[in-house]
């Protein structure tokens, strides 16, 4: 089973003292060995600890035990809280074990070369550093920078790749809002000249048809008044 109760040997010795479950179904729901379970019910294992009332630290009800109590083959199944009460944000920077603080130069050379779009800000909480040690990382003044390699924050074990993650996703989406939209493909503008210039009037063509004729007009005339 996944889920364990917070103190399984003192949880195990309460249930074998005030239950008639199975050493296999204590086992089970202790996330101990059924020989384990026996030693403590001999008292080979865990001398004097105190037993803990699962149904008092709301772990087990008491409809649960008795159900398991009435079939060996029932697995108890431990509680889930009513009420889920979230971690509480970290405020500062991150604690860094005094071992790995050694590494910080490092990471922050890895995190300027290779995430530049992550503001010293972030670096410092995510690293648990300081503005002013990663500007000496920066720009060389560093008083080890001759022996500085940039490795992989996660890899020193200064954070989760999570949390890493997290920071560099925040960072691009931040750049990109602040970078201009680009212009949308097509045609451009046309200039204000040819907006507002008034449309050229076409001339009406000149007849270009032949003069006639009075002569032949006044022929034809009186030759038909002849007939």
């Amino acid at each position: 089973m996944a889920d364990r109760p917070l103190m399984p040997i003192a949880t195990a010795v309460w249930l074998i003292d005030n239950t008639s479950l199975t050493f296999d179904q204590i086992a089970d729901f202790c996330g101990l060995h059924p020989l384990q379970v026996k030693g403590i019910a001999d008292g080979d294992v865990g001398a004097g600890v105190r037993g803990i009332d699962p149904i008092g630290t709301h772990q087990l009800t008491r409809d649960e035990i008795e159900r398991a109590q009435a079939d060996e083959d029932y697995r108890l199944k431990l509680s889930k809280p009513k009420t889920i009460v979230a971690d509480k944000p970290r405020k500062g920077p991150r604690y860094t074990p005094v071992s790995k603080r050694q590494n910080r130069p490092d990471a922050i050379a890895w995190m300027v070369r290779n995430h530049p779009e992550v503001s010293d800000a972030q670096v410092a909480k995510l690293l648990g550093t300081t503005k002013t040690t990663i500007q000496s990382v920066r720009d060389r003044s560093h008083w080890n920078s001759t022996n500085i390699q940039p490795q992989d924050p996660v890899g020193l074990g200064l954070c989760t790749q999570i949390d890493l993650d997290t920071v560099v996703r925040k960072a691009a989406a931040k750049r990109a809002k602040l970078q201009p939209a680009p212009a949308p493909e097509g045609e451009s503008l046309k200039p204000v000249e040819e907006t507002t210039a008034a449309e050229p009037v076409e001339e009406k063509s000149e007849d270009k048809s032949d003069d006639v004729d009075l002569s032949k007009v006044f022929a034809n005339l009186s030759g038909d008044a002849d007939n």
